[in-house]
């Protein structure tokens, strides 16, 4: 996986052009942290950190730590957060995790760009870095069981998404229990919970 060429000016127009519920995927992952408060939270591949943004103002006593490969993409996230409640690291979803312990781990649109074997691998330490009963939102592309359900372009490359099937028995391997917020289409968010 290589760094991607995001830039955070244009970043939003093209989440809008490719992801049509792109605002809704980050409305309803921020809904699935608000079913238990969260203090010390971790967000991988943060982007420009306006979900992570979000997601501190459902949370207003915590503290985050985010994650990206992209430079340019950690500087829109420093501007948009702040610098009080958050740290911010260069860093790749296969790179060691920071080291926690969090209450809550969340990723919106990041780990399509891992393949299955990169996917099981970071649910793995996901679980790791998470407290007995912390939770892990994801939002993100799956493959849908219908093809009509693609909407999403995908270029198989840099994007390798997974059946929602698969994501869910990697998440239950890694020691997670698993259930589906919300999909639509080629869209899902999932909630694990770590109960040990």
């Amino acid at each position: 996986m290589t760094e991607f060429a995001w830039d955070p000016d244009t970043y939003l127009q093209l989440m809008a052009q490719e992801v049509p519920d792109y605002p809704h995927l980050q409305d309803q992952l921020v809904a699935a942290t608000r079913a238990k408060p969260a203090h010390a939270v971790l967000d991988l591949g943060i982007g420009s950190g306006l979900t992570a943004a979000q997601v501190l103002e459902a949370h207003r006593d915590a503290t985050l730590v985010g994650v990206d490969a992209n430079a340019d993409m950690l500087a829109a996230a420093t501007a948009a957060l702040d610098a009080r409640r958050s740290t911010l690291y260069r860093s790749r979803l296969q790179d060691p995790l920071p080291e926690g312990p969090f209450d809550l781990v969340t990723s919106m649109l990041a780990v399509h760009h891992l393949d299955g074997a990169g996917k099981a691998d970071l649910f793995c330490r996901v679980a790791g870095v998470l407290t007995v009963g912390g939770r892990f939102v994801l939002a993100d592309l799956v493959v849908p069981e219908k093809p009509g359900d693609v909407v999403t372009p995908i270029d198989g490359i840099e994007d390798v998404p997974s059946s929602l099937a698969e994501q869910l028995s990697w998440l239950t391997d890694a020691g997670l229990s698993t259930e589906v917020a919300w999909q639509h289409r080629d869209l899902a968010v999932i909630t694990s919970t770590k109960s040990n």
